[in-house]
């Protein structure tokens, strides 16, 4: 009854601790993972001593990073992965290595370890905290552009790496009792051999599974059986000694491009939130403060030093891998920080008796002090990183301007959606990618601003969180289930307006949040064709039967066409020419 009476009073104490700075430092515009960290120090047995056992908290909230990888890896179809091979064997590779011998290198110089020591520190120190990062890039909306998929590539392949820096440690143990446990070799065979079962497993008893619960039409079964799926999969990953992330990531790549994707993520997105803002508070009670006030300028300049070095790597391996420099130098301060598989490495080298128990608390520390720097970092050179506006000469990003609707595309079709707003004395913010049709534009007063309106970044640049609609007005065919999903996730309370080009943009659309999608041509083909008829002499009586007859006849097809996912089913309902009658003598 105690211990329970424990949990109760911890739980109580961290939510209200977490609540409150978190909403002060979202104010702030600081972020919440700096709240998180600062409420865990502030509670914990370090200031406050208001809850303790930080350890065991950290073990339970390590669940809220292999919930974190599993939906990332839901956002990821194995055909885009596999576009991504360049980015995860390219930059990761390159990004651990250097990153790992350069920081290893300025512990070697600047202190009195061994180098064993020096680089069984400098190799955790160059993983990043994919805690941190993802989170920063989902709530922007650049997880799934060119940027936000290279700095994961670089995440994803530090958490592959995992597994040879903790064989190279053991290689350097010199604690006897590791010298029994399994060669490196082994440890990759055991790694593949789990990734094939797991994609076995997913293909032929978790895609069952779902269909089975989605057939029952159980709600909460889906939410236990995702939870199952993301625990099942981080348990064989865990059994094996290896990474429980990495086993997560592969359940939910797997399940990417299943029909209960989005559920899944509904269903699992609420306890990713909780136990990771529970990973933080968890990092921040044990960040060492007796620590850092006694070797204040070592922990702060280490941190300094591996802020610097990792982003100036980064920066130049993006270079090298084609990117402009302001976004090499975006990504290189974004995966500046360590990371929180930094505690785990050093106490896997404490362990081997590499480092005493005092560098793994300093080392702690300074991981803690990087992760509090990101935010900041962030915010301070946001104008400097800002991307050019436009490869001819500098254009205005979208700015929120308080509208009540954003039109992405000012073509033809746009122009003429955002009259008839502006006629109804709604406000409008407009965006386009075309300079010279920005530049047109303007020429008659109209103000619109240059930015891709297909990132859900630039969409909330643009004052999609405030707006009550938001219209596609492209040309083509470029707006996606998945896009219109998203847009619907990031701004819930907007109405989403597409116009599609075709009857097949409406089938692939059916079933998304959209509060109406327009065939481009249509209207405009019944209106040609209301006006031929009247010029041939028809009354208006028949004119309308005819619109009448055409219409019904193609909301039934369009209806059956949804429903069969086949643009080609029910052509019964095409109005056909009619046969020509024979005279018969």
């Amino acid at each position: 009854m105690a211990e329970h009476s424990s949990m109760l009073r911890d739980g109580f104490l961290l939510l209200g601790f977490a609540l409150a700075f978190v909403l002060v430092f979202r104010r702030l515009g600081l972020g919440a993972t700096l709240g998180y960290l600062l409420a865990g120090a502030v509670v914990g047995p370090q200031v406050l001593g208001l809850v303790g056992d930080a350890e065991q908290k950290l073990g339970i909230a390590e669940l809220g990073i292999t919930l974190l990888l599993f939906l990332v890896g839901l956002e990821l179809n194995p055909s885009r992965l596999w576009k991504m091979k360049r980015d995860i064997l390219g930059l990761g590779l390159l990004q651990v290595t250097v990153c790992g011998l350069a920081i290893a290198g300025m512990i070697l110089l600047t202190t009195e370890f061994s180098w064993e020591a020096a680089l069984a520190l400098g190799m955790p120190l160059a993983l990043s905290s994919t805690a941190q990062v993802l989170p920063m890039l989902q709530s922007s909306g650049r997880l799934r552009t060119p940027f936000g998929e290279r700095a994961f590539a670089i995440l994803l392949f530090q958490d592959l790496s995992i597994i040879p820096m903790i064989t190279i440690i053991t290689a350097m143990s010199r604690n006897p009792a590791d010298a029994g446990g399994p060669p490196g070799w082994l440890m990759v065979i055991y790694t593949l051999a789990a990734i094939a079962a797991l994609i076995a497993a997913g293909r032929y008893l978790i895609r069952p599974l779902f269909r089975l619960i989605g057939n029952l039409g159980e709600r909460e079964m889906f939410v236990v059986a995702a939870l199952f799926t993301v625990m099942a999969s981080a348990a064989v990953m865990e059994l094996l000694g290896l990474s429980t992330a990495l086993g997560a990531f592969v359940a939910g790549v797997m399940l990417a491009d299943s029909p209960y994707r989005h559920e899944l993520e509904a269903d699992v997105e609420p306890f990713r939130s909780i136990l990771l803002g529970l990973f933080f508070l968890a990092v921040g009670m044990m960040l060492n403060l007796h620590a850092i006030a006694e070797r204040p300028l070592f922990v702060a300049g280490m941190a300094a030093g591996l802020i610097a070095i990792k982003a100036a790597i980064i920066f130049g391996i993006g270079r090298a891998f084609g990117m402009p420099w302001r976004g090499a130098l975006a990504l290189g301060l974004l995966l500046s920080q360590g990371g929180e598989f930094g505690f785990v490495l050093f106490a896997q080298a404490q362990n081997a008796l590499l480092i005493a128990p005092d560098a793994a608390s300093l080392f702690g520390a300074v991981v803690t002090l990087s992760m509090a720097t990101t935010p900041f970092l962030m915010m301070a050179t946001a104008n400097f990183r800002r991307e050019a506006e436009a490869a001819k000469g500098e254009r205005e990003g979208p700015q929120p301007d308080g509208a009540n609707a954003v039109v992405v595309g000012f073509g033809r079709f746009g122009q003429g959606v955002t009259q008839m707003l502006l006629a109804s004395n709604i406000p409008v913010t407009m965006v386009d990618t075309d300079i010279e049709m920005i530049d047109v534009a303007a020429g008659f007063g109209a103000k619109v601003y240059f930015g891709d309106g297909t990132r859900i970044d630039l969409l909330r640049q643009a004052g999609a969180e405030e707006a009550e609609m938001i219209f596609f007005c492209m040309d083509g065919d470029q707006i996606s289930p998945e896009f219109v999903e998203a847009v619907h996730e990031a701004f819930p309370r907007a109405a989403i307006y597409v116009r599609a080009y075709d009857r097949r943009a409406l089938i692939r659309l059916r079933g998304t949040p959209v509060g109406a999608v327009v065939r481009e041509v249509m209207e405009s083909a019944v209106k040609m064709a209301r006006i031929a008829l009247a010029d041939a002499g028809l009354s208006q009586d028949a004119i309308a039967r005819a619109e009448d007859m055409f219409r019904a006849n193609d909301r039934e097809r369009l209806k059956l066409q949804i429903e069969a996912g086949d643009v080609r089913v029910a052509r019964d309902h095409i109005i056909t020419q009619p046969q020509a009658s024979t005279q018969q003598g």
